[in-house]
């Protein structure tokens, strides 16, 4: 495997944009994609705007328009190396800071061919965009293997956007290219039912809610645990867990599983990793009377 060290240094940038951390005996490299703009409402569709208003203000956050983090993740388990998501990739100019993975991969020293697996929490343009890059596409291994829920793959074959909130233009986009995606890499494609184990520690998870195939990702060694939640949790969704994000295709489904996963990280006491929270993004999760709150973890230098 020509991955021998997941934080190498490669490309210099003034900004982080990698954080590497242990579970256990598995390495784990959380990588910034960028950020993308969004429309504020879209992160509370159902909030009163007052509400929302307050939120933000006490957050620090812009009223209107606010920068979005996009989070991947690549993570060595005994021989295998695992990319879980791969971003918005560079096809979608007007998001200029978005579609980082490849300059970024370069950067950290891990080379595309590396990568045996990839896991993909859902297939929204924001998640597998990355995969779709030319200049990445074509120096991925010829027997990757891309996993998925069975029910996410089935779901973009019609996608239903009855439910969602979100700028004209965009289901459109989501729609497209989630059927390019799966015509591109059909036979790569390894769907799983409910759970599948991809590689030792390393369990996949369908929730369904964002998305009928929506996934969740647990890392787990030697005691230690972290979730990949991908977009289970956004950040109003620690004080606000019932605010309802405009990307969600079920909502009133999305709270649920937003809820009883953030119980189960307070219970747990484990590390949580979500696409779109601010980066690395790694924290705990704290019970707040009968809310949560983001508690982050101290960068390991």
């Amino acid at each position: 495997m020509s991955v021998v060290n997941l934080s190498q240094p490669g490309v210099v940038e003034s900004t982080p944009s990698r954080y590497a951390l242990q579970v256990g005996d598995i390495d784990v490299l959380v990588i910034s994609d960028g950020v993308l703009p969004i429309t504020a409402v879209t992160m509370a569709t159902n909030a009163p705007p007052a509400a929302l208003s307050a939120w933000l203000r006490d957050m620090y956050l812009p009223p209107e328009v606010l920068d979005w983090p996009l989070n991947v993740a690549v993570v060595r388990s005994g021989s295998q190396t695992i990319l879980i998501d791969s971003g918005l990739g560079t096809e979608f100019p007007d998001f200029p800071r978005a579609g980082q993975l490849a300059l970024r991969l370069e950067g950290a020293g891990i080379d595309p061919a590396s990568v045996t697996d990839v896991v993909l929490t859902h297939l929204h343009m924001d998640h597998i965009g990355g995969l779709l890059v030319d200049g990445l596409r074509g120096r991925l291994r010829p027997d990757l293997r891309v996993h998925l829920a069975a029910a996410e793959a089935e779901f973009w074959e019609a996608p239903d956007f009855s439910k969602t909130v979100m700028p004209a233009p965009i289901p459109e986009v989501l729609r497209s290219t989630a059927a390019q995606f799966l015509d591109v890499y059909r036979n790569q494609l390894r769907p799983f039912e409910t759970e599948y184990e991809v590689a030792p520690g390393v369990l996949l998870r369908r929730t369904g809610g964002h998305t009928p195939g929506h996934s969740i990702v647990r890392i787990e060694s030697r005691g230690e645990a972290l979730t990949f939640a991908g977009d289970a949790v956004f950040q109003p969704g620690f004080e606000n867990p019932d605010w309802q994000n405009g990307f969600e295709h079920d909502p009133e489904e999305s709270t649920r599983v937003r809820i009883k996963l953030l119980h189960e990280l307070a219970a747990s006491g484990e590390q949580l990793v979500a696409t779109h929270l601010p980066f690395p993004s790694v924290c705990h999760v704290a019970l707040s009377g009968n809310t949560f709150r983001f508690v982050p973890t101290v960068w390991d230098h």
